[in-house]
């Protein structure tokens, strides 16, 4: 946009000036040297035209490229947390399944020692009983 701007102010400065004194409607009569100024000022304002054109569209293709960059980040940083959700579920779970452990082993000793005493108070029952009836 700059260049273009430059551009354009370095046309208007470069015109010669010139009035004509006669207006006639049919045709308008102009010297050779200014005729090439002329042409060389439409040719440099068709090329400004396309540059223009030009770069509007390099400039609408960035654009879009900025946003689908966006949409892609913003994805990306759905995706993370996500992940970063799933991972504190899963330690969680892991923290109540270790827990669950540590009191099913707790559970499973005092099981073991009430049968243990279950065994053995059956067994001095039974021999006392024995001596008592004889």
């Amino acid at each position: 946009m700059k260049k273009l701007m430059l551009l354009i102010l370095l046309m208007m400065t470069s015109l010669l000036g010139f009035s004509q004194s006669v207006t006639d409607s049919t045709s308008i009569q102009l010297k050779k040297p200014i005729v090439k100024l002329v042409i060389k000022d439409l040719i440099l304002g068709d090329g400004a035209k396309k540059e223009l054109i030009l770069t509007n569209s390099k400039v609408n293709l960035l654009r879009r490229k900025i946003i689908l960059k966006d949409s892609i980040i913003f994805n990306l940083n759905s995706q993370v947390g996500n992940f970063e959700t799933i991972m504190f579920t899963k330690a969680n779970q892991l923290d109540i399944s270790q827990q669950l452990t540590k009191r099913l082993q707790i559970d499973l000793k005092k099981q073991r020692i009430k049968t243990k005493l279950m065994g053995g108070a059956g067994l001095i029952t039974a021999v006392v009983a024995i001596l008592l009836l004889k």
